[in-house]
């Protein structure tokens, strides 16, 4: 079987576009790349296959229209520029899918909504919905409200975890880079790097993290991050540029094609393995570093031996080692605050002495990736 046949069999796939590869280099829209993206689009629904785009681009397209040269730095002016910008840039989709008699269906989103418990069911719903109507779903980070997401501007994360929330079979990664090269692209010698099956085939590639048009925030060192989330959950990615769209999504030996590596699991233990910023960390004796990586354990107050950083009950935080090595990352059940009375105690004394609401784990081995 041909290592393309995962893209050609698959039926429902998440296509990510970057900034720069939607934009002019004064920073608005560029009316033909995004013709000639719909195009592509179009023909992957024709051949019987669902498609979900996640596109970047709202802050450059709104750089134009308020007179701003290039991405500005504060927060506000982003949010200013996201503002006026996903507009324009939803209403250019929806004309463009339009000319296919396709229906453009926008969702904002941030990590939250894709991660957390509380969120993450709704979005699926909607999406699901969307493509069951046979609208073709364009979602984009929720940059107007979001505040770290901007800052990181990782779109390319938000596409593995969209591509795991939608169950897709195929996450594809457009950028202005035609693959993932060994060094940069630009130096002589380096060379394209056509399959990746194991994190061990990315040993000694240096990558850089500055897009090239000046407008995008993303940069290869994203994309392989996204790469790892989505191959990590059971979904194989393809990394290429824009212009090679068609002939990717048609399964040609272009690009970057990255196997699948894992099985899919909850998303919010996805988030916790490769997207979650941790709000402190507990440190654990030998012990109970045995308990929760051999045994796959959940995390009792009595091995605790220190507590770091300012969280409140349901926060990620990192589980570490004597040596100071991260071991697992969990969702924790107890304040920051609470926490340090706790430690060292068995459960038994906590109920005794503090009622039956302390008898519980301090990280379940539900809500617990070992690291």
């Amino acid at each position: 079987m041909s290592d393309r046949a995962v893209v050609t069999d698959a039926r429902r796939v998440v296509v990510k576009i970057g900034s720069s590869s939607l934009t002019t280099a004064e920073g608005g829209i560029d009316p033909k790349r995004v013709s000639a993206l719909v195009d592509v689009l179009a023909a992957v629904r024709a051949g019987g296959a669902e498609v979900v785009l996640v596109s970047s681009g709202a802050i450059a397209a709104g750089l134009a229209p308020l007179g701003l040269k290039k991405r500005p730095r504060g927060l506000p002016a982003q949010q200013a520029a996201a503002s006026v910008g996903q507009g324009l840039l939803v209403h250019r989709y929806t004309e463009e899918l339009a000319r296919h008699g396709l229906i453009a269906g926008q969702v904002l989103l941030t990590v939250d909504d894709v991660t957390r418990r509380a969120h993450h069911r709704n979005a699926h719903q909607t999406i699901t919905k969307l493509l069951e109507l046979g609208v073709l779903p364009i979602v984009n980070e929720n940059d107007t409200v979001a505040t770290s997401e901007i800052r990181f501007g990782d779109n390319d994360r938000l596409a593995a975890l969209v591509a795991h929330l939608v169950h897709a079979d195929l996450l594809v990664l457009l950028s202005d880079v035609d693959g993932l090269y060994d060094g940069p692209p630009h130096r002589a010698g380096a060379r394209l790097i056509e399959h990746v099956r194991s994190a061990a085939d990315l040993d000694g590639v240096v990558v850089g993290s500055v897009g090239a048009a000046g407008v995008g925030t993303g940069g290869m060192t994203t994309k392989i991050e996204a790469a790892r989330i989505a191959t990590g959950s059971g979904i194989p990615v393809v990394l290429t540029s824009a212009d090679q769209a068609g002939d990717a999504l048609a399964g040609a030996a272009v690009g970057t094609l990255f196997d699948a590596t894992g099985k899919r699991r909850p998303i919010r233990l996805t988030w916790l393995a490769y997207a979650s910023d941790t709000a402190g960390s507990l440190a654990l004796d030998p012990g109970a570093v045995r308990a929760v990586t051999e045994r796959r354990a959940s995390l009792l107050a009595a091995g605790i031996v220190g507590v770091s950083g300012s969280f409140t009950a349901g926060d990620p935080v990192d589980l570490t080692a004597p040596d100071g090595t991260v071991v697992a990352r969990g969702l924790v059940n107890f304040d920051a605050a609470e926490l340090p009375a706790l430690l060292g105690r068995s459960t038994k004394e906590l109920k005794r002495e503090l009622g039956a609401a302390y008898e519980r784990e301090v990280v379940h081995r539900d809500d617990l990736v070992l690291l």
